[in-house]
């Protein structure tokens, strides 16, 4: 609904507009955090937009890891050139990514090895929602690549560099003992699924960017579709089996029969 919404606002007006959609989606993703997980889901969330900032300082200042890039104004107040907007943008769909890595590792076994593979998983679902992120931001002047890049003006060294950064954030998240998702969890798993359905829809329908719409949907989709089957599993597993039939005796039905004979 955002996404159609903003299609529809003056240029004049959409730098508000993207102020308020990242505000919103924050305050949508830590008060589903908080009603999930407690204190300790905001405290995760809040982990992940400071692991991240972090990350832009150093990134603005040297172009490692995500290579040479620069914000413009247009974000709002700026500490040593990175909006404290950025911050958001690691948070808001940190926990989204990391219940959907989850729920698609569910069927790794070993408990150890499925915890790096949720890692590697929650990293690549964090990075995969920029596919669709970066060149929209970039191509309404939110901050530029001077070098550009084959993807929408944007180099490979930038996905790399999310991953690598999400790969600290969610490493992070593990040694602070966040779980493994299981229903409390559901509606941050949606939330990745109608940003995925939303991007999809808003950069094929009404931006007009098949190339992004293609790439961010299979993308986040490589995620998403084995989520869902994993949560699917979860729930089937969830679900008693029917109780087998308790065996006839011979003599109780031999006694029953007897009983027939003598009322015929």
């Amino acid at each position: 609904a955002a996404q159609v919404g903003y299609s529809k606002i003056p240029e004049g007006r959409r730098v508000a507009a993207t102020r308020g959609i990242v505000g919103l989606l924050l305050g949508t993703s830590t008060a589903e955090a908080v009603a999930a997980r407690g204190r300790r889901g905001a405290a995760l969330v809040a982990t992940a937009g400071g692991v991240g900032f972090t990350t832009e300082l150093v990134g603005v200042a040297t172009g490692r890891p995500v290579g040479h890039y620069g914000y413009s104004a247009l974000l709002g107040p700026r500490i040593r050139g990175v909006p404290v907007a950025a911050a958001a943008a690691w948070a808001m769909m940190a926990r989204p990514s990391w219940v959907a890595g989850g729920w698609a590792v569910r069927g790794v076994r070993g408990r150890r090895r499925r915890r790096v593979l949720h890692v590697a998983a929650a990293s690549a679902a964090l990075t995969a929602w920029d596919v669709f992120l970066d060149p929209r931001m970039v191509r309404e002047g939110y901050w530029t690549w001077p070098g550009g890049g084959r993807y929408a003006g944007v180099p490979a060294s930038n996905f790399a560099g999310w991953f690598a950064t999400s790969a600290v954030v969610f490493g992070t998240w593990a040694a602070l003992g966040a779980g493994e998702p299981d229903a409390r969890d559901d509606e941050a798993l949606a939330l990745y699924a109608w940003t995925w359905a939303g991007e999809t829809f808003a950069n094929l329908a009404l931006w007009r960017q098949p190339l992004v719409a293609a790439a961010g949907s299979t993308a986040m989709g490589l995620v998403l579709v084995p989520a869902v089957r994993g949560r699917r599993a979860a729930t089937d597993a969830a679900v008693p089996a029917a109780a087998p039939a308790a065996p006839r005796s011979p003599f109780l039905v031999a006694s029953a029969r007897r009983r027939l004979r003598t009322v015929a």
